[in-house]
């Protein structure tokens, strides 16, 4: 008989506890929305690409990427060269360079989709990055691969990648201990032809610079001798008739 009571009271109490734990519960919230990347900070946040991120700010391409991360569906790959890569440059090497040029310099060091390390030691070369030359042509990068380790190739250095700062959909931040100087700005020139000669225009009579050969003193003296001789047989022949006369 007493069970009975138990029950009736377990009964009248589960609706009362099923109705407070449901007024006491807590979803756990939402995931809020990651910003929108910021390439400087991650740059700033691993340290020795002081000057990679002052090129980045100075040419806007830092706002460009931003701006194509929240608009694109392929992502983006970028190389950072570390701040000794610029520092071991040649002297000079970037004085010469145009505002276009710097432009094109930095937009070298990005690819226009994400690249894993994995993709790139299969990727077809050459690889098309963010630099186009005035015909709207792009520079291109190579990459091979060997065992883990992944080269890039401008043509003019050829330097390993070394370390991921990022590698995560839809960015992709590598280190480079080198600066990638695209063979279109920093490529051997060719050499300047030579000027073609100058034609003569048709029916134009040639010219000589030959002179015609003048006699030469000798040849006058000689001539002057011989006149010489005539005169004084004329005169020895003369003499010799009118003494023959007068005799």
């Amino acid at each position: 008989m007493a069970s009975k009571p138990l029950s009736l009271l377990l009964l009248t109490l589960t609706p009362c506890l099923f109705f407070f734990l449901n007024s006491n519960a807590q979803t756990a919230p939402a995931p809020s929305p990651s910003g929108p990347l910021n390439l400087t900070a991650i740059l700033d946040k691993n340290g020795q690409f002081t000057t990679f991120i002052r090129f980045l700010t100075e040419t806007q391409v830092a706002n460009q990427i931003t701006n194509q991360l929240n608009s694109s569906t392929e992502g983006m790959t970028v190389f950072a060269p570390t701040d000794n890569a610029f520092q071991i440059l040649k002297a000079g090497t970037l004085n010469g360079l145009t505002e276009q040029e710097k432009v094109q310099l930095v937009l070298y060091h990005v690819l226009p989709k994400y690249y894993s390390l994995e993709n790139l030691q299969t990727v077809s070369n050459p690889v098309r990055t963010q630099a186009t030359g005035q015909d709207g042509g792009a520079f291109g990068l190579n990459f091979t691969g060997e065992g883990n380790q992944v080269n890039v190739s401008s043509g003019v250095v050829v330097t390993p990648i070394n370390n991921a700062l990022r590698q995560q959909f839809p960015l992709a931040v590598y280190q480079v201990d080198k600066v990638l100087l695209p063979e279109e700005l920093f490529g051997a020139k060719p050499p300047a032809s030579a000027p073609a000669p100058e034609k003569t225009p048709a029916g134009t009579p040639k010219t000589k610079d030959t002179k015609a050969a003048e006699p030469s003193p000798a040849d006058n003296s000689t001539g002057g001798s011989g006149k010489t001789s005539v005169g004084m047989g004329l005169v020895v022949g003369l003499g010799l008739i009118c003494m023959v006369t007068l005799s």
